[in-house]
Parts: structure tokens; sequence; C-alpha cells
């Protein structure tokens, strides 16, 4: 009787170790799952402080417009849980105002920063511009021997084009720009649209077409990380 009993127990202690060890698998595997690794995006306004970059047709700086734009993404980024790094978030320029070649400076400043980022993908941000008016549209440039560029530039091109349907610009390869070429990461360049253009500079300056590009970009990023 005594064997019978120690055998019952013996057999309820492998069962109550078997279930509490299914159960501890299950908590693990959870915690594990709301721990996932948080996706890190590089934004980058380009240009600011000495350097206005394009200048529209109306006086308008590029530099502010990328940075209104680059914000409105931050916030939609961050609100869906995406870290962000800025490379600035004001008028300033990433190189002091006296330094000498202050636009190379500039450039490798930023290229330095994407690069340390520890970001899947960084968007910089731009305003494009012509000889004549008639030209617009959103376009999205990458390293023309970047694999992965040329991926993350062509679904968020997809996506900006939603937003102007008579857009029928594609994303196009470059391997001339300095923060194409220099950059470790996966790096897009997004001209929002022309200044040279009335038309678009006018939307351009709108809150509401703006929010629509940013809008537009975390679509496209999130389709590209597979958020």
């Amino acid at each position: 009787m005594q064997k019978k009993i120690e055998l019952m127990m013996g057999i309820l202690l492998i069962m109550a170790a078997l279930i509490g060890g299914k159960t501890l698998t299950n908590a693990v595997s959870g915690k594990i799952s709301e721990q996932k690794e948080q996706a890190i995006v590089m934004i980058d306004p380009g240009h600011g402080g000495f350097d206005p970059g394009k200048v529209g047709v109306d006086g308008l700086a590029e530099k502010d417009l990328n940075l209104a734009v680059a914000k409105k993404l931050q916030k939609i980024l961050t609100k869906n849980g995406v870290h962000v790094v800025m490379s600035r978030e004001e008028d300033t320029a990433l190189c002091e105002e006296t330094a000498p070649n202050k636009k190379i400076r500039d450039m490798k400043k930023r290229t330095e920063l994407i690069n340390h980022s520890k970001a899947s993908i960084a968007v910089s941000i731009h305003q494009n511009s012509y000889q004549t008016s008639d030209v617009k549209g959103a376009q999205v440039f990458y390293f023309t021997h970047s694999v992965e560029g040329k991926k993350a530039a062509e679904i968020l091109q997809k996506h900006l084009k939603t937003v102007d349907e008579t857009n029928r610009r594609e994303a196009k390869p470059n391997d001339t720009y300095y923060i194409l070429k220099k950059t470790e990461i996966p790096t897009v360049i997004v001209e929002a649209g022309f200044l040279t253009s009335p038309e678009e500079a006018a939307k351009l300056q709108d809150e509401a077409y703006q929010e629509k590009i940013a809008q537009a970009v975390w679509e496209g990023l999130k389709e590209y990380l597979n958020l």
C-alpha cells in the first residue's frame, strides 16, 4: 500500500512539474514577445543654419520646410512606438558657424550621426527644384549600389504617390550624393516636392499637406520595416 501511495505521489509530482514548466515557458515566451526590440529610425532634416538649401519662387527656404515635415514625421513615428533619432531639431547647421569648409563639415557630421544611430534606416528630408516651374512631384532617391536602399525607396515612393495622384515619378538611384554614398545603413532622400513650382510650393507650406507627406513616409517605413 505504501509503495502504491509513493508511486501515485511521484506521478502527481511529475505532472505538476510538466504543467509548471509549460506555464513558465509560455510566460517567458510572452515576456520575450513583449520585449521585442524597438525599431529605430534616423530622420535628417536637410540644411539648416547658414545653409538655407533651395530657395523657392516666393523666397521660401528649403531648410524650414525640411524641419517642419521632419518634426511631423517624428511625432507620427514616436506615437507608433518607433524610437526616432533626429540630426537637428531647430534651425542650426551641424558645424560651427565660423568653421572653414562649413558645408563639408556639416555633411560629415550628418553622416557620422547616421552611422552611429543604430537605426534600421535613415530618411533625409529635402525639397527639390528645376529650371522650369511646371515640374513637380515628390521623389525618393537611394544609393545606386544599395539593395536595401532601393527596396526602401521604392516602397516610400509608392506611398508618396498616393498624396498626389498626378505624380508619376519613380524612386531614383544616385551615386553622387554624399549622404547616400557615405552612410553605412540603408539611407534614402525624400524630396517632398519642387519649390520652383508655385503650385507645389504653396502646398508644401500648408501644414495639412506636410502632414500628408509625413504620413505617407510613415506608411512606407511601416511596410519596409514590417512594423
